[in-house]
């Protein structure tokens, strides 16, 4: 296959964000909130305020390692398995995707830039 240029392969998932709504909730719920109540909320809003804050790749990653790590599997060390047991979780999931989502949960928390796992992805499709 003939590339011109770089390109990133961004993985055809949708990662859904229902943050905002809880936000506001817990905000109007914090405006009438008795005074022994507002530390709990406080610190409620705080949390949300910070998953919200987390970029797209690091929440697929979370979902990915989850369902391969409950199929017995780590991403880190047993790609192949990881990535046909997100298959099997997800049917409809592309092969080209499952790669992705297997390598950003293999990298996620150990502290490797994405861009040095999408750069491997796409040298390792190059070689074959």
């Amino acid at each position: 296959m003939f590339r011109i240029g770089r390109v990133t392969p961004v993985p055809q998932v949708v990662v859904l964000r229902d943050s905002q709504a809880i936000a506001e909730a817990v905000h109007e719920a914090l405006a009438s909130a008795a005074p022994e109540d507002r530390p709990g909320l406080e610190r409620a809003a705080g949390l949300i305020a910070a998953r919200a804050a987390r970029p797209e790749h690091e929440i697929r990653a979370e979902w990915a390692r989850g369902v391969v790590t409950a199929a017995g599997y780590d991403p880190r060390t047993q790609e192949l398995h990881a990535i046909r047991a997100l298959r099997r979780a997800e049917p409809g999931l592309s092969l080209k995707t499952a790669v992705a989502l297997v390598r950003e949960a293999a990298v996620s928390g150990t502290g490797a830039p994405m861009s040095e796992v999408r750069d491997k992805g796409d040298q390792d499709m190059t070689e074959r």
